[in-house]
This record gives C-alpha cells, sequence and structure tokens, in this order.
C-alpha cells in the first residue's frame, strides 16, 4: 500500500485527489490517505442538500459544504476530526467495507480503544458512533472512505444540521451527545491529533514505508478536478432531486406563505398565499420566483429586480428570504 499525504484540509481537494488517483492516475498499489477538513458538511451521493443541512447557519459560520460521490448520510467534519480513504484498484463490483473497516479497528484497539464495527457503516464505542464510512465505484477502483470523531466540536455538528430553534437544537444537543461520542474521551494516555494520526497512519501501514509526494502537475490536475465536480453551486446543490417545500411567515403587515418545487437546485414552480395586503406588483411574486436558484442571494436579487420591495404592506424583501431560505 502507498501512503500520500493530501497536504490540504479543503475537502474540495481532498475529494478531487480521490477522485485523481482512482480514474485518472492509477499507482502501482492500492492507496492510503488520513486528512482532515476545515469545518465542512458532506453530503451524501443521493441526498436533497436543502432538507439536510441548516444553510443559513453553515453560511455564517463559514462552514464549506460538499456533496460526495459516495452514498450515505450527512457528516460533519472539522479540524478536531479525520477522514482516512483507501483506494483499491482491485476492489470487484461489490460494495462491501469490513475488509477496510477492520485495520481501523485494529488501529484503535492497539490504544486500548474498544472500538467496533455495527455491521452496516458505523463504528461504536462501547455503543456510541464515532465514525461513519462510505464507499463507491469508479473506473474500475473502489474507493471507501470515512471519518473519525477524534475532538469535533459536537454542538457545531448539530447546529449546522439541524433548523434552527432553542427548544430543538438543545435537545438534539443532549441527544446527540448521548449517541456519539470523540475517540479523545476514551484513551488510556492522551495524545494530540498529531500524534494519533502518526499512530493511525504507521499501524495501518504496517511493514510498508511507501510514499508518494505530489507533484506540481498533480496539485494542479486534481485542483481542476475540484473546480469542475466538487467546488461549482450546481454539484453541491443543484444535483438535489424534485421536492417541494412550504414556507410560512408571521409578520406586522400579516402571514404570507410560500409552496414551491424545487427541481436540481431551483425553483420551477410558486404558489404565494396569506393575508397580506399587496401593491398590483404583489401580483407577480410568485412569477419572480420561478427559475430562480434557491439560494439566499438569488432569491433576493430575483424578489428585488422585480420591484417587491415596497409590494407587500408590512413586509420586507428581506423577511421574504427569510421566510424562503431561513
Amino acid at each position: 500500500m502507498i501512503y500520500i499525504e493530501t497536504g490540504s484540509t479543503d475537502a474540495f481537494f481532498n475529494f478531487g485527489l480521490e477522485y485523481y488517483f482512482s480514474a485518472v492516475k492509477k499507482l502501482v498499489e492500492p492507496v492510503f490517505l488520513f486528512w482532515r477538513t476545515q469545518p465542512t458538511l458532506m453530503v451524501g451521493k443521493y441526498q436533497n442538500t436543502l432538507e439536510e443541512i441548516d444553510q443559513t447557519y453553515a453560511e455564517a459560520h463559514g462552514i464549506q459544504v460538499v456533496r460526495r460521490m459516495s452514498g450515505g448520510g450527512t457528516i460533519y467534519t472539522d479540524p478536531g476530526g479525520w477522514q482516512f480513504t483507501f483506494i483499491d484498484y482491485d476492489g470487484g463490483d461489490e460494495i462491501q467495507f469490513q475488509a477496510f473497516i477492520a485495520p481501523v479497528v485494529e488501529a484503535l484497539r492497539a490504544l486500548g480503544v474498544p472500538a467496533e464495527f455495527n455491521g452496516r457503516n458505523d463504528l461504536l464505542i462501547r455503543g456510541k458512533k464515532f465514525s461513519g464510512n462510505a464507499q463507491y465505484k469508479l473506473a474500475g477502483s473502489t474507493v471507501h472512505h470515512g471519518s473519525l470523531l477524534f475532538d469535533t466540536d459536537i454542538e457545531q455538528m448539530v447546529r449546522s444540521t439541524t433548523v434552527d430553534d432553542y427548544k430543538i437544537i438543545s435537545k438534539s444537543i443532549k441527544s446527540v451527545r448521548d449517541r456519539v461520542t470523540n475517540v479523545k474521551d476514551h484513551l488510556t494516555d492522551p495524545m494530540t491529533m498529531e500524534e494519533f494520526k502518526e499512530h493511525m497512519v504507521s499501524y495501518i501501514m504496517g511493514d510498508s514505508s511507501r510514499r508518494y509526494e505530489l507533484t506540481q502537475e498533480d496539485k494542479a490536475a486534481i485542483e481542476a478536478i475540484a473546480e469542475e465536480r466538487f467546488r461549482p453551486w450546481a454539484c453541491r446543490y443543484g444535483a438535489n432531486p424534485k421536492f417541494s417545500i412550504t414556507k410560512t411567515g408571521r409578520f406586522a403587515g400579516g402571514k404570507i406563505e410560500f409552496r414551491l418545487e424545487v427541481r436540481r437546485g431551483s425553483i420551477t414552480e410558486a404558489h404565494v398565499s396569506g393575508d397580506f395586503f399587496g401593491t398590483a406588483q404583489a401580483d407577480g411574486l410568485a412569477d419572480a420566483l420561478v427559475g430562480c436558484p434557491f439560494r439566499r442571494e438569488d432569491v433576493e436579487e430575483a424578489l428585488r429586480s422585480h420591484g417587491m420591495e415596497e409590494a407587500v404592506y408590512g413586509i420586507t424583501v428581506e423577511d421574504m428570504v427569510q421566510t424562503i431560505i431561513g
């Protein structure tokens, strides 16, 4: 096996690196990566991004949003956690986890951490989850990647994936703390982030000292893949399946309700109702939203460009955007 240091905490780059070494530049032996990220929400391939995250919170706190090429659920990662990736060039056609999870479990047990596999895609310590795993096939390669909560910010994890209501947030944080755990809380002897990484990489690599250093050509090619396949808004949000959403706001000017159909990240149908008072301009409120990407700045621009600032008595464009996007 060959180890590659990604040299980056940018999830777009690191997913681009996975793609590069699984489909573009195949090495002579399987590849192992151990990396971490800036605060990031990783959405599964088949998920609806807008239904899985609190977009407003994520944007306000500089949390990246990226769509993986693998299935599974949304996970939160940050500098307090680690990610690992195995790229196998002879992985067969079936999705199977055990072979890739086993060495991770063994490396943790060598530290005295009683890690175990739950049989689906999670790793547990005394019944609490600390790792989620996912897998996909690409160009004849198997890419298996997983997360390891080491010292992750659990509160931010909850807030970025939960509707921003205080009571819900409070209950969710307590609930999540009862169900997930950080590895550092189960170590016999304290370790730093880097010491933990050094142990995991050394144990999993075993006797192999094989390393591959990224060249400038590699980095340029990986960044190009990131720009094309992972970083664009359309890749992160536009791949969403069609969904219907109803949002209701109550303001000094009355109640306003938006019923929207969203397909591939854009509003395809809109209906507006409520007990508000509107000018003749307000009759075009629904039409102003059709064709607009379901994204804060685009919704605001669409409403302003169609003259909706003064169209509804007691309800501003900012109020409408807050109602629609949150």
